[in-house]
């Protein structure tokens, strides 16, 4: 059973205080007083996040020997190969920088590994092929690398010179390339995915070499689509991103990414919901059935016939995509009838042959939300080699676990929240128990609960424009500024709940005499409690017909006992 909490009270005085300097609605005081705001400044701030407070890009560990060397092989005319990664982030990295680097009189080359057959990052066989294809003399290595000491250190035999550009953990043993430009070796800036690193780098390269013919205010769209796609926290200098890009996606300079939001079918004003379901997905979707080849090529295309092309291809792909992800999605949940207990397990590992590697971390993100355990799903190809994704809760560091099981695996790494990891089939069974009784150990039984967190407690009568007007302000939504959730008590409903499209309801939500209109996806087949209700939901802008209203999406509802 879902565990309901609402949030401690603040002292009425303090939240009327607080709302008439910031200027804003009580349930707006309250929430950026429990975000942590405290002033009117810190209000202004977080409510009209302005390009003029980023801060020097040169704060960044090992920045000025990076930009050094950059600017070094640009004058020296060498072959800068720029190695990234086949998800969003790298690929909006690799974008932006390559576009920056033409504008500065280079010609970089972009390298993409093959999920399949190289996996992740600087790969022995990624590097090889890479070398291979364009003899570089630098390679800048973006959302990989960190943890890449034995690879970094063969390109320095040969002569050849790496800056890692990255925001993944540091352990203990650094690589030896020219600059590791990655926040996580100093105190600020931690929020950064790469792309937000690579928007820092070309700042800094800026500064040391403007150039007339390149404004960097027209990639913020990349920067947004980039940081909401790797789930990183909208706080920060990332809000400034997301928020400002968000608003240049409308007015986007680049071809392919117009085409994108058309086949995607979507329409400004745009939201980070638009990027994590229309826009990331179809990116994501080249990468993790083939090669991400196309989602590059899109985004770095100036003929707008090719772009419509790319970008229709790309949406078939994320169709298949789907079917191939709902299979394996069906096939682990058969698995998890056989073995697991939610009472006794903290964790579920799930894997087999067959599953492919591309769509196992949608498959665990999906696992993780519906039974909220830390979860591992594992596609073996027909050699024995297993490629898991994870996806973790609030108390469970997935490094760390991993770190706690490394001697089932063959190479670890990622984040406190996702990470991947590679295996042998024959340690499959070992490695579940192993990762199991770490979740075990870690895991409080309180923590294993899920939780449903209420931002605020509003009445159905305080829902109105001015209400949307202050909700919209918050805006972006996401990671480290999660939408809010309000609770409405002792709600009765006016007529019986009607059903939409086989599998939503429509309800029209009744409170002291108020009524209001409200929508439930996925709730049809759902067996409702007994009146009155408790209704957690979020508000949504509604635009019909060039009116625009405010929207109850119900999330949950209890008896109001």
């Amino acid at each position: 059973m879902t565990r309901w909490i609402f949030p401690s009270p603040i002292e009425a005085g303090e939240v009327r205080r607080f709302a008439g300097e910031a200027g804003v609605a009580r349930f707006a005081a309250e929430l950026l007083l429990r975000r942590g705001m405290s002033s009117a400044d810190d209000a202004a701030q977080f409510l009209e996040p302005r390009l003029k407070s980023l801060r020097d890009p040169f704060l960044l560990p090992n920045m000025a020997v990076a930009v050094e060397r950059i600017l070094a092989a640009i004058d020296r005319r060498e072959r800068i190969v720029l190695y990234g990664d086949y998800d969003v982030d790298g690929v909006t990295s690799l974008t932006l920088l390559t576009r920056l680097l033409r504008a500065m009189g280079a010609e970089p080359a972009c390298f993409l590994p093959l999920r399949a057959d190289e996996g992740y990052g600087l790969s022995p066989d990624g590097v090889a092929r890479c070398v291979s294809e364009h003899a570089p003399q630098l390679v800048i290595a973006v959302d990989c690398g960190t943890s890449s000491v034995a690879e970094i250190a063969a390109l320095k035999v040969q002569g050849i010179d790496v800056i890692v550009l990255d925001h993944h953990e540091c352990k203990e043993a650094l690589p030896a390339c020219v600059a590791l430009v990655n926040p996580k070796l100093g105190d600020d800036f931690h929020y950064l995915c790469s792309v937000g690193i690579v928007f820092k780098v070309a700042h800094a390269l800026l500064k040391q070499r403007p150039t007339e013919s390149f404004d960097l205010r027209d990639c913020l769209d990349l920067v947004a689509l980039g940081s909401v796609a790797d789930l990183v926290p909208l706080r920060g200098e990332n809000r400034v991103f997301v928020r400002r890009g968000l608003v240049q996606l409308a007015q986007s300079k680049w071809i392919g990414l117009r085409a994108l939001v058309e086949v995607s079918g979507l329409n400004a004003p745009f939201s980070p919901g638009n990027i994590g379901f229309g826009l990331a997905p179809r990116l994501n979707a080249a990468g993790r059935l083939g090669t991400a080849q196309d989602a590059l090529e899109l985004l770095l295309t100036d003929d707008a016939g090719r772009a419509r092309t790319l970008a229709a291809n790309l949406d078939v792909q994320n169709r298949e995509r789907r079917t191939v992800e709902e299979a394996v999605f069906q096939q682990a949940e058969a698995q998890l009838v056989e073995w697991f207990d939610a009472a006794r397990d903290a964790a579920i590992v799930v894997g087999a042959a067959g599953w492919h590697p591309g769509v196992v971390g949608i498959v665990a993100s999906r696992l993780q939300k519906r039974h909220h355990r830390p979860t591992f799903v594992v596609g073996f190809d027909e050699s024995g080699t297993g490629k898991g994704s994870g996806r973790s809760i609030q108390g469970l560091s997935l490094v760390a676990a991993l770190d706690r099981c490394a001697d089932y695996l063959e190479k670890h790494g990622g984040h406190e929240m996702a990470a991947g990891m590679t295996l042998r089939e024959a340690r499959f069974a070992e490695f579940r128990q192993a990762f199991c009784a770490c979740a075990r150990e870690i895991l409080t039984d309180e923590q294993l609960q899920p939780r449903l967190h209420v931002d605020a407690e509003l009445t159905l009568g305080e829902i109105d424009y001015d209400l949307l007007d202050e909700h919209e302000s918050l805006q972006p939504f996401g990671m480290g500024n999660p939408q809010p959730l309000f609770a409405a008590r002792g709600v009765t409903l006016a007529g019986e709940p009607r059903v939409m499209k086989e599998k939503h309801l429509s309800l029209i939500l009744r409170q002291a005499g108020d009524e209001y209109r409200a929508v439930w996806f996925n709730s049809a087949a759902q067996e409702l409690p007994r009146l009155p209700w408790d209704v957690a939901f979020q508000i949504e802008r509604n635009e019909w017909q060039g009116t625009v209203t405010p929207q109850i999406h119900i999330k949950a509802v209890r008896h109001a006992d």
